[in-house]
Formats: structure tokens, C-alpha cells, sequence
């Protein structure tokens, strides 16, 4: 068979390899370096094994380079159409060729691999594109500088064959002995025999989440790729305020780490889990062997509910797009779509949605109007900041003398009300045209929602700006107040964007919203205080917060997702009496080296809690009763320390759908750890305040409000007081009768 292009020999490789290796030896000894100990004796086969060897086995010794592509396998050898490129091996059934170039002259030219000692026609095909439409897969076009990545059909894997070659099926070519029916345009070759250790990149399989706090659990964790985690069967509650998927650096799991977007690319806190598979991809170029550990962690309270650490000797895949797996979020997702974008700006008040339709873009702002109040929304007048002044915006209100959604094209050529000539002025005053268009518009539970559509051309040089769909821009939004004109006025300075925010009108499934715009404006309303009195014996445990029903809009405080249920009630309001003794029985965990289960008692004077994190000197602004004690040094220690025990939710957080908390408790389940509680004894001082609390040692708001009252004050009883009611209070002895028998009978 005739060669098109030549090839050197194997002869000629080997002297060329050891010619190169005689002049970096001479360079090293001119330097004064050693030379390397060999990896071990050579083995036989092809002088390009060695070469290769070296390539294979050190890849896992030292740092990933960046970019990583994998396991070198070695480069193109060219016979004809000015084939090139570097392979790689991805995993073992994936080959990346880096810098791929070819003529795309061949008239039946594929991909083609083979276990024969040398290409040939007794190869099997491998489809590039590999998601072709047509029936048959395509002929390999030309490539000058192409990223190619190729799966090995039928199951192959790369210690299946011998060489993947650039071949043309149909092209026949006469040798003075024989005809060909096929020939070789180009080919590389991975090891013939390579050794034991030499493996393709594969997925890494560790453990399950580490179960801490919030009913996290999970099966084992797997590392796909450089960039890709599979979590299986995870569960979590939902309830963490502030939680996200965090990795890092580090022996535990700490504040300095970065946030992962969840299975659905959105950076908002996460939802609750019930047993779902799903994949995450770390941000930006963040890469698995840059991090110690993943973990699910509360930013606003610092605390990890459950982290899973990396191994030091990973050694996955690239990340090269070739990760594909079902899992119930990927089947769940949200189909790539135009019409699924969707941002939100201004502190998360305004929600902005946008599809490009042919030359026009389509755009819909959505957010809590008060009455006669516009939003606004458009391309700054300037890249890279937030440039009220050159803007191209579009006004959009509720007319509430007809009734009727608004929208205008605004230019704003000075920072001041429109004068007929300058300012913040709608095209039409100022001899322009109009270009937005009305499409519809809603007011619903609070929230307007208006649509209207532009075009992606700057008709007017001077009044428009264009929308970009090939990359981000600046774009600019505000909330104002209408004039007598319903024309827009001067707006609050916390009410426009302060900082540059990018769009990509181009995008596809670029949504980041949570939905807050489309919520009830006043929520679930909230559960009523609980109260307790006339008892003498208490049990501290720790449950949920009650998201939006609960802790938070009970005390106005923030919460990080736990609360103290004093006898099985979620931070009831505790009435004592002066002179007399208390016990309390509490379970708030007495393991020191997980915080998210080590709550201690005490009660203070403050508000917040958290005695255990403060600085010295704010430990003196508190007032401690009881559940504190100083060492011989000084230091304080906390003494209510005992077993821990847990109200958890059985699936997610249901307290949303609860309409009242005895509701809620038949969605909890108690879950106790072996031990005993810790027993505190307080006996309340004549001279103490009015008003205490109940915290947590080691973390702020968990607790709330203890009533200090003289011997037979009366005590009201909740939803029972106020102007015009005629309801009696009733003293402690009357009270504990009536408390404690609903208080029990409601648990039961």
C-alpha cells in the first residue's frame, strides 16, 4: 500500500527519541542536575511504549495541569489531508483529541478504531457527531483547530483496541501488488501493552454525607468528573435559612469555602430533599482537585449540617461535557428553552423574564407595586456600571384610572423630571417614537406582572440602545413613584440598582428565580404564641423552627432553621413565679465536636443567646440565672450538657401547608440519642427581672421569653386578651390546670 504522507518508522522514532534523550541529558549534566532513577526496567514491545509510559504513569503522581484533558494517549499520525491533533484518554470510553485538524476532502472519511495490529478496513466506525439527526452518521467535515470528543460505540472500551484512525471507506488506491479498498488518512496508537497501573481516568465513589443536622443523609457520593458530583438518595428537611452546597479547603468544613449552585443551577438557598438523585457541577473553574471537602452549610449561622471529604488520590475524568446520567432532577429539569430565563434584581424585589422572538425580545417585569408606583427596566447607559444618564429603559405601571397595564420607551438624557426637552422623558415628548409594544398584563395576589416587547435594534441612534444576544450586557432597573402625569418621577436611591448587573439576552434556561415576586405578600400567618405556667418540671429538646409560621415571625428574630421545643411546645412563653424552684430537663446534645448538636441550656437576659460565641466583653453586657459556670481561670463553661434529642421532620418541611402547629407535630418524629438528660436546677430570686430567656449556649436565637411574676399574679392566656375583651386572667394555680392539660392533650 502506497503512503500519501510519510511516517517515520519505528527505527526512526526510536533513534530520534534517544537522540532527544542524549541532548536533555547533556543539558542537565551542564547544569549540574542528576539524572532521573528510571520508573523501572523497560518492557517490551514498540520503542513508543516507552515514551508513552512515562506519559501514563506519571499522570497520577503529580498536580492535574491546567487545563486537564485527561491521559495523554500520544498525537495524530499524519499520512495524508493535514490530519493533527493530541489524544487523550477521558475515561475508559472517551477520547478527547485536542486540536483536531483535517482537509474534510475524504469523500467517506470516519473515525475508526480497531484492535488489528494496524488500521485497517476490519475497524468499527465511531459516529461524529455522536447526536446526529440522520439516519446514518455523517461524513467527517473539515476541522482546522477542533475540540473532538468521541464515545466508543457498542461498549468498547479503550483496552478493547489497539488504534483509532482517521479512515476513508469508499476511496480505492491501486499499489503495484494489490488493490486497497479502504486506506489510512491518519492514526495514533495507544500502548500495545501497556502495563498494570496504566487505566484511563474513571469516576470516584465516597461516602455518604456525614449526618449532622437537618436530617442530612444520603448514599454514597460519587465524583463523575473534575467538575461533577452524583448524590444519590439525599435527604434534607429544607429548613436551614441560609443553607447551600459548600466545598473548600481544609480539615473540617468552614466559612472561607464557595457556594455550588444546585441540580437546577440556581445559587438560592436549598429546598428540601426526599430521597431525589442529583447531580451538581462545581462553579466556574473550580475542579475537585482543588477542594477537601463538600458540604451542605448554613453561611448565616456558620454551622455544617453534613460534609463528605475528597481523597487526596483522586483521579477522575475531565470535565469535557461527556458526563451524562439520569437522575431525578436532570428528568425533572426544566426543558433548554428561551422562554425559561428569568432574573431577579433589585434586592430580589423585581423579577425579570425575557425571550428573544425573532428581531424583538420579549420581556416580562413582575413585582409588589404599591399604588400609582412604576418599575423600570433596560440597557444602561453605559458597559460595565450602572448608568442611569444615556439609558434606554421602558416604564411600566398599573393605571388605576383605567384599570389597565402601562408601558412606555423612556430615553434619559438628564438626571431630573422631564421638561419636554430633557431628562427622564418618554420617546414620544421628546419627537421619538415608541417602541415598546404592550402584550399583557395581570395584577394577582399583590404582585403585577407586565409584558411587552422592543426591538433588538436601536431604531433611534440617539434615543435607543441595541440588546445583545451574542454576549452579557449592563442593564439598569428602578422602582418610583408616578407623577401627576403618570409620567416617571425621581426614585430613592435604595430603590435603583446600585451595582453592575449583567444580562444575556442571547441565553437559553437562564434562570435564576426562586419566585419570590409571586408569593403573598403576607405569607402563612403565623402560629399562635404558646404559653406555659404553673409547671414546675420542664424538658428542653430541640425541633424546627416553623419556617414562616414559627420562630421568626413569633420574636421577629432571624433563625437558622432550629428552635427549643420547652415541653414539646416550639419556644413557648414560660411563666415563673418569684422564690420558687424549677426543673429543667434538657436534651440539646453533649457532643462537643459537632456544633450542629450541641446545645446547651441556660437562661440570660438576652434576647439573642449565644453566650459561648461571644468576645469577652460582650459576655459582661449579659446577665446569665442559670446554666452557666466559671472554671478556676475564670472561663465560663456551660452546665445544662446532656443527651440530644430531636424533633425531625418525617419527609420535608410541611409547616407552610400546616395551618396549625398541632398540624405540624403529626409531620415530626422524636428522635433521641442514647444518654441521659442534663437536669437544671433553678431557684428564681426575689430580685430577678421581669423579663429572661431561655437560649442556646453556643448559638444565637433559639430560644425566647421567660415572664418573672410575684406569687398569684394573674396570667393571660393567649388569643384571650386585649381592649374589649372580657376575658378574665386567671392566677398560676388556675392556669397550670389549664395549660398542662392542653398542652399534653395536644402532643398525644
Amino acid at each position: 500500500m502506497r503512503i500519501i504522507a510519510s511516517v517515520d518508522s519505528e527505527i526512526g522514532l526510536e533513534r530520534s527519541a534517544r537522540a532527544k534523550r542524549r541532548a536533555k541529558a547533556s543539558s542537565r549534566r551542564a547544569l549540574g542536575v542528576r539524572p532521573m532513577t528510571p520508573l523501572g526496567p523497560p518492557r517490551s514491545g514498540s520503542p513508543l511504549l516507552a515514551i508513552l509510559l512515562v506519559l501514563c504513569t506519571g499522570a497520577t503522581e503529580c498536580r492535574r495541569p491546567e487545563p486537564y484533558y485527561g491521559r495523554i494517549i500520544g498525537r495524530l499520525t499524519q499520512y495524508a489531508h493535514g490530519i493533527r491533533g493530541t489524544a487523550y484518554a477521558v475515561d475508559e470510553n472517551t477520547v478527547f483529541i485536542r486540536g483536531f485538524a483535517y482537509d474534510g476532502t475524504g469523500p467517506d472519511a470516519y473515525f475508526w478504531i480497531g484492535d488489528t495490529p494496524q488500521p485497517s478496513p476490519e475497524g468499527i466506525l465511531v459516529p461524529y457527531p455522536e447526536d446526529y439527526p440522520s439516519r446514518d452518521p455523517p461524513v467527517l467535515s473539515a476541522h482546522s483547530n477542533s475540540d473532538i470528543l468521541l464515545r466508543l460505540p457498542g461498549g468498547k472500551r479503550l483496552r478493547d483496541i489497539k488504534w483509532i484512525s482517521v479512515w476513508c471507506r469508499r476511496f480505492t488506491f491501486f499499489t503495484k501488488k494489490k488493490p486497497y479498498k479502504n486506506i489510512c488518512i491518519g492514526q495514533f496508537r495507544r500502548c500495545l501493552c501497556p502495563p498494570p497501573a496504566w487505566t484511563p481516568p474513571r469516576p470516584r465513589v465516597l461516602p455518604e454525607f456525614k449526618r449532622l443536622a437537618h436530617g442530612l443523609r444520603s448514599g454514597n457520593i460519587s465524583v463523575l468528573d473534575a467538575k461533577t458530583f452524583y448524590i444519590p438518595n439525599l435527604h434534607y428537611d429544607g429548613a436551614g435559612p441560609d443553607a447551600y452546597f459548600w466545598v473548600g479547603n481544609g480539615s473540617e468544613p468552614s466559612p472561607f469555602g464557595t457556594k455550588v449552585p444546585n441540580e437546577m443551577g440556581s445559587s438560592n438557598p436549598l429546598r428540601g430533599y426526599q430521597g431525589e438523585d442529583i447531580e451538581i457541577q462545581l462553579p466556574g473553574k473550580l475542579t475537585a482537585y482543588d477542594i477537601d471537602w463538600l458540604a451542605v452549610w448554613c453561611v448565616e449561622y456558620r454551622h455544617n449540617f453534613g460534609h463528605v471529604y475528597i481523597p487526596k488520590d483522586l483521579d477522575v475524568p475531565p470535565a469535557l461535557g461527556q458526563t451524562k446520567i439520569t437522575t431525578s432532577s436532570t428528568t425533572s429539569q426544566t426543558p433548554f428553552s428561551s422562554s425559561n430565563n428569568c432574573k431577579e434584581i433589585l434586592d430580589k424585589r423585581l423579577q425579570v423574564r425575557w425571550e428573544i422572538q425573532g428581531d424583538q425580545v420579549q420581556i416580562t417585569l413582575a413585582a409588589r407595586l404599591r399604588k400609582e408606583q412604576y418599575m423600570a427596566f433596560g440597557i444602561s447607559g453605559a458597559e460595565g456600571r450602572p448608568a442611569m444618564l444615556g439609558a434606554d429603559v421602558a416604564v411600566a405601571y398599573w393605571d388605576n384610572r383605567s384599570n389597565q397595564p402601562r408601558v412606555a420607551d423612556y430615553t434619559i438624557t438628564h438626571l431630573a423630571q422631564c421638561d419636554g426637552e430633557r431628562g427622564v422623558c418618554p420617546d414620544g415628548r421628546l419627537s421619538g417614537s415608541n417602541d415598546v409594544v404592550l402584550v399583557s398584563g395581570q395584577q394577582k395576589d399583590g404582585v403585577t406582572t407586565i409584558t411587552y416587547r422592543r426591538p433588538l435594534a436601536a431604531r433611534e441612534p440617539m434615543k435607543d440602545k441595541e440588546v445583545l444576544t451574542s454576549r452579557s450586557q449592563s442593564v439598569i432597573a428602578a422602582f418610583g413613584p408616578l407623577n401627576s402625569r403618570y409620567e416617571a418621577n425621581a426614585h430613592s436611591f435604595m430603590d435603583t440598582t446600585r451595582s453592575d448587573v449583567q444580562l444575556d439576552f442571547g441565553a437559553m434556561n437562564d434562570n435564576t428565580c426562586i419566585g419570590l415576586a409571586e408569593l403573598d405578600a403576607s405569607g402563612p400567618a403565623p402560629w399562635p404564641a404558646r404559653v406555659i405556667a404553673g409547671v414546675t418540671n420542664f424538658t428542653a429538646r430541640i425541633g424546627p423552627a416553623g419556617g414562616n409560621r414559627g420562630y421568626t415571625p413569633i420574636t421577629g428574630h432571624p433563625s437558622w432553621g432550629i428552635a427549643w421545643y420547652v415541653n414539646d411546645q416550639l419556644i413557648p412563653e414560660i411563666y415563673v413565679e418569684r422564690g420558687k424552684s424549677y426543673t429543667f430537663f434538657v436534651e440539646g446534645g453533649d457532643d462537643r465536636t459537632n456544633p450542629a448538636k450541641f446545645h446547651p441550656f441556660y437562661i440570660s437576659d438576652s434576647s439573642e443567646g449565644g453566650f459561648g460565641q461571644k468576645r469577652e466583653e460582650d459576655q459582661r453586657k449579659q446577665r446569665v440565672f442559670a446554666g452557666v459556670a466559671y472554671d478556676n481561670e475564670g472561663y465560663p463553661y456551660p452546665t445544662a450538657v446532656g443527651r440530644y434529642c430531636e424533633w425531625t421532620h418525617k419527609t420535608t418541611d410541611q409547616s407552610a401547608t400546616s395551618e396549625t402547629f398541632e398540624e405540624y407535630v403529626q409531620t415530626l418524629q422524636l428522635e433521641c440519642n442514647e444518654g441521659e438528660p442534663a437536669v437544671l436546677e433553678w431557684t428564681v430570686a426575689l430580685e430577678t427581672p421581669d423579663l429572661l430567656y431561655y437560649q442556646c449556649y453556643t448559638h444565637n436565637n433559639l430560644g425566647w421569653k421567660i415572664h418573672v411574676v410575684d406569687p398569684g399574679t394573674p396570667i393571660p392566656l393567649p388569643g384571650q386578651t386585649g381592649a374589649g375583651s372580657n376575658f378574665a386572667p386567671k392566677p398560676l394555680s388556675v392556669v397550670a390546670a389549664i395549660l398542662t392539660a392542653v398542652t399534653y392533650a395536644q402532643m398525644r
